[in-house]
């Protein structure tokens, strides 16, 4: 059974991005550190963990000698000032609220406090420093209220912009930013990762990094999530369609409820379509495809509905039960 998700705040060390890590050290040492820090790449490849690390160092954290080279403590003052989330030089602009739910934007009213808190000077560390996790979820009018920090850059201020879709960012706010990429790690890597955080075994280690297409933090959060399960219900119900065991599918329906219902939900849906494109593939070079265009029209379903019950608040478990009948009809 996997752990709960770690925060990246958490993250004392971060494998296999050591080349990002010299780059903002060499800028910091340097004297030549840019106030505004774009952090690009794919979901769950250390990004926001790069960030806190980053932030950390900037707030007084120091090395800790191990790891790479912005490792630290997780008991410095620093540190466990971020973690109690009262350290007066650092904050964090997230989807997440206060209640711990997730919303669907980063509201602009918390964006319009970025300005405020650059204008003071650091209280207790040498730079202040905030984290927009993820600047993806900034909607138009909170986006403009990030630009006039960008535009008006604090003399001892450094904001990192986490994304996972740069290319949707307004251009004005990617011109600002330093950009560092990250990649996903070779496998190896990646499984070790999702291992050691997880106590899953090599197996279904292997099965989570190839599902998260080689992203550690992806595959944790699937871990967290329930994910193999999930595919394991997928596949039990592609392999029964004409004669399916209505339990599994009965608790499966049950368990889209909340926030986390809506992350299962989602990730349940990306199962059954990698699944039935991955099955009319084998069938097409097999020579087998005569039912190709109603696999297709599956699938089309399949990739509809979840963005359907989002957009207009539709009952999961009544699109769950749609998606089923479609598959069953396909396989009658």
């Amino acid at each position: 059974m996997a752990e709960r998700l770690r925060h990246p705040r958490d993250t004392a060390h971060l494998k296999a991005q050591e080349a990002q890590e010299a780059a903002f050290v060499s800028a910091l040492e340097s004297g030549r550190l840019h106030h505004a820090w774009l952090l690009t790449g794919p979901e769950g490849v250390g990004k926001a963990s790069f960030a806190y690390m980053a932030a950390r160092r900037l707030l007084g954290a120091p090395h800790d000698g191990e790891g790479g080279p912005l490792s630290s403590s997780l008991q410095s003052t620093a540190a466990r000032l971020m973690a109690a989330k009262s350290h007066p030089d650092f904050m964090v602009l997230e989807r997440m609220g206060e209640d711990g739910k997730p919303r669907k934007v980063i509201p602009v009213d918390e964006a319009r406090q970025l300005p405020e808190f650059f204008s003071k000077s650091p209280a207790q560390s040498p730079y202040r420093v905030a984290i927009i996790d993820a600047a993806d979820d900034l909607n138009v009018n909170a986006a403009n209220a990030i630009l006039k920090t960008l535009e008006e850059p604090p003399p001892r201020g450094v904001l990192f912009l986490v994304s996972h879709a740069p290319g949707r960012l307004l251009p004005t706010i990617r011109s600002r930013c330093r950009t560092l990429a990250f990649r996903v790690p070779d496998p190896e890597t990646a499984e070790t990762i999702v291992r050691e955080q997880s106590g899953l075994d090599g197996y279904d280690t292997a099965r989570l990094v190839r599902m998260a297409g080689g992203s550690p933090g992806l595959a944790l959060k699937m871990a967290d999530l329930g994910v193999l399960k999930m595919d394991d219900t997928a596949h039990e119900l592609l392999n029964h369609l004409k004669h399916p065991d209505p339990a599994p599918l009965l608790a499966m329906a049950d368990s889209f409820r909340g926030a986390e219902g809506a992350e299962r939900f989602q990730m349940l849906f990306e199962r059954l379509s990698d699944r039935v494109r991955t099955m009319a593939v084998e069938q097409a070079m097999s020579g087998q495809g005569d039912d190709l265009d109603r696999w297709a029209d599956v699938w089309d379903v399949l990739e509809r509905l979840p963005r359907e019950a989002e957009a207009l608040n539709l009952d999961r478990a009544d699109s769950f039960w749609t998606a089923v009948r479609a598959l069953r009809a396909a396989a009658a």
